[in-house]
């Protein structure tokens, strides 16, 4: 497999690394972590790691990983996987202990400390394991989908957490993820690989406004919205319109619960949440508007439909239910998003 890619992070920087399956995004971390071979280079604060005759080892690169799976020892507890790494680079068990428990406190699962994985809920054990990828203080930290295996309403909480935790981490991060939100969300700086080679990168407003491949547009392709979160949870569209985000139990907090009445936040809506009628719809969606059919993008057995309207939005539905309800441009439609399928970030 040949991956072409180089690029430059500073401390604070956080890079998302999309593309489709395949693409090389996990070799990628591979080859900064130091458990997959390549030729290039690999340098981290000037100091060599691959290149120029040299390859550091895993153990001895200043790197914390977090995978997918979260791959904690099942047979450590929650403290000593996070003391871990600690202790292989010296620290006294005693010491290396009492910082695991800060950074469980931290990422509040302390009370936790002494269960096992198998013992975790997924959310609990994804928190244990950035803990364990943050308790060795990395100059780099890399993140391979940390999300994706999550529940929705628990992929928020984590994804808040990890947001907070990014903002204090005084090195670089690079984070794989396919999913835009986390993107939007998380990440400063953009890097899309297919086939093994860069083919976009660029801040995430770069990729938005100008996507340069079909998966690009694809991937950016969520709609967007900047507003005001108002005191009855509603959020306020600068450009007109509002939308209402769920409201669901503490358990499961409802996204952007974490924000005040009058912050600016940041919506997302998928494209296939949206639905479309020809008439005003009877069901429980809680935000239902008219609007006009503006383009009909059809691609892949699947048509993008964008309608004009307070807001504007993107769905997207497949072929058949544009023939079967008749759809073309210019037809007057209703559109409805569940608030469940809305999600709020702090802008």
């Amino acid at each position: 497999f040949e991956l072409a890619v180089a690029f430059e992070l500073d401390a604070g920087e956080v890079l998302a690394t999309m593309g489709p399956n395949g693409s090389g995004k996990s070799t990628l971390l591979g080859v900064i972590a130091g458990i997959v071979d390549a030729e290039g280079r690999v340098e981290v604060n000037g100091v060599p790691y691959l290149g120029d005759g040299r390859f550091v080892g895993p153990a001895d690169r200043e790197v914390g990983v977090v995978f997918q799976d979260y791959l904690l020892f099942p047979h450590l507890d929650a403290l000593d996987n996070v003391a871990f790494g600690l202790r292989c680079r010296g620290a006294r068990r005693r010491s290396a202990r009492a910082a695991a428990g800060e950074w469980l406190d931290r990422f509040d699962v302390g009370g936790l400390a002494h269960r096992r994985p198998d013992e975790l809920s997924g959310g609990q054990a994804q928190r244990v394991a950035l803990a364990r990828a943050l308790a060795t203080e990395p100059r780099v930290l890399l993140l391979d989908e940390p999300l994706s295996a999550l529940d929705a309403s628990v992929r928020h909480d984590v994804r808040r957490d990890l947001r907070r935790h990014l903002a204090d981490f005084g090195g670089t991060t690079v984070l794989v993820t396919h999913d835009p939100v986390d993107a939007f969300s998380l990440a400063s700086r953009a890097l899309v690989l297919e086939n093994g080679a860069v083919t976009q990168s660029g801040s995430i407003a770069d990729l938005v406004a100008a996507p340069r491949s079909r998966f690009v547009a694809d991937l950016v392709g969520v709609n967007q919205y900047r507003g005001t979160r108002r005191r009855d949870g509603s959020i306020a569209l600068d450009g007109g319109g509002s939308l209402i985000a769920a409201e669901v139990s503490e358990a499961a907090r409802p996204p952007g619960s974490d924000i005040e009445a009058g912050e600016a936040v940041f919506v997302v809506v998928r494209p296939n949440s949206v639905g479309i009628h020809t008439t005003p719809p009877a069901g429980s969606a809680r935000n239902v508007w008219a609007g006009e059919i503006d383009t009909l993008e059809v691609g892949g057995g699947r048509t993008r439909v964008r309608v004009l309207g307070t807001p504007s939005i993107v769905a997207e539905v497949t072929s058949s239910a544009v023939a079967d309800l008749g759809l073309a441009v210019g037809a007057t439609v209703w559109v409805s998003v569940k608030a469940t399928e809305i999600e709020v970030l702090p802008a």
